[in-house]
Formats: C-alpha cells, structure tokens, sequence
C-alpha cells in the first residue's frame, strides 16, 4: 500500500491550518496530519496537544501521532510529560498510552502518579498500566495504592480500574492499605478488590458496600454486660 505524500505547499497548509482559531478546521488538519503521515508534522502535532482546548482535536491530534514512527514521536512526548503546564503533561501522557511503546516507561515516574492534578494522574494511571514491563506490576501497584481514596468519583474509579488492569500482582499492595487508619483508603482498596474478583460489580456499589464494610468495623462493640443492660432497660 502506497501513502500519499504531500508537497511542500500542502504540507504548510496543514501546519498553519492546526493554529486555526475555528475547532472544526483544526479538526481537519489533523485528522489530515494523521491520513498523511510527514515528520514535518510531529513537532507541530505534539506542541498542539499541549495547548488544544477542544476535546475532539485533541483525540485527533493523538491519533495523529499514532501514526508517525515512535523514534519520531516519542523524545517530544517525553520532554512533554515534564512539562509545567497540566494540560501538556496529561495529553502527552494519554498519547504514550495510546502508543503503547515501553521505551517510554521511565518517563512516567513516580512524580506523575502522584500530580496535584486529577486528570495527570489520571492520564498516568492509565499509561503506567499499558507501559509497565512485565514483572513490575507489583512495583507499581505499590506505588498506585498510595492514591487510595484520593478525589472523586471519577478520579477513584480510574485508580481502580487502573489497578484491576494489573490483576493478581495488586493483591498484596491492596491486602497491606486494607487495614489503613483513613477510613476513605480502606473502603476504597476493598471496592477495588471487589471489583478485581467480580469484574462485573459495578464500582458505585462496590464502593458503597465497602464504606459500609469499614464503617461497621469501626462500630463500638458491646460486650455481653452491655447487651444485658440495655435489652434490660
């Protein structure tokens, strides 16, 4: 199969037209960018990813940088995840999860699963699950666990589905938080052992199920002369 090439003027084109101010014609670029691959595009496509505030353009500008060559694409997106701007660093993160290359594992340090901001986290959780080398995962799961109980909904449930994606190597990390004092780290490491033995288990119920779990635990316990006084009146 044979790719088209672009000349020089069209090529130009598709540079100027990824800075346009419209979002359905930055679209266009890149989904042009990504039809007719040119290393005249990546530096442009990754520095775009970094500051593109439209949802869909950046999904397309991704796919675009899937289909350059790695070598191409991934020292930028490398230098990228090191970035100071959020954004910058959550999209070149979602990016190497898409490109699946484990050249980039080093990148996704643990400076990054742990980022003040929920969608760099998130966006690492998810790459470190498709980049880490085969027997580190219970290293990482080592390193996910101590996010437990972190943020929202949104933000627990990447986090779970994040460490279900390791599978049985998460057990011992979630097995040794079990116990944790904080009350929100322990319902949520049983929620996600849950939903590792029953993927079916939605996550809402999980983990209301188990905050009713810890908070039960927690409960006072009475003992025999205590039930007798208070059944007695």
């Amino acid at each position: 199969m044979t790719t088209t090439k672009l000349d020089d003027a069209d090529a130009l084109r598709v540079l100027r037209t990824l800075e346009d101010h419209r979002s359905s014609v930055r679209l266009r670029a890149a989904l042009t960018a990504g039809t007719t691959p040119d290393p005249r595009f990546v530096d442009k496509l990754v520095e775009r990813s970094a500051v593109e505030p439209d949802f869909f353009v950046r999904d397309m500008l991704t796919w675009a940088l899937t289909r350059h060559p790695v070598s191409a694409t991934l020292p930028g997106l490398v230098r990228e995840v090191r970035s100071e701007r959020a954004r910058a660093r959550s999209q070149a993160l979602h990016t190497l999860s898409k490109i699946g290359d484990r050249r980039a594992w080093p990148a996704i340090t643990p400076a990054l699963l742990s980022d003040a901001d929920d969608e760099v986290a998130r966006s690492a959780w998810r790459a470190a699950v498709v980049l880490v080398p085969e027997g580190d995962e219970p290293e990482l799961a080592e390193l996910l666990v101590t996010q437990l109980g972190r943020g929202e909904r949104e933000t627990q449930l990447s986090l779970s589905r994040a460490l279900v994606a390791l599978g049985e190597a998460v057990v011992p990390a979630l097995r040794a938080v079990a116990t944790a004092a904080d009350p929100p780290v322990r319902a949520h490491a049983l929620a996600t052992e849950r939903l590792l033995l029953d993927p079916d288990t939605g996550f809402g119920y999980a983990i209301e199920e188990a905050k009713r779990v810890v908070a039960l635990a927690g409960a006072p316990v009475e003992d025999d002369e205590e039930r007798g006084k208070r059944a007695g009146g």
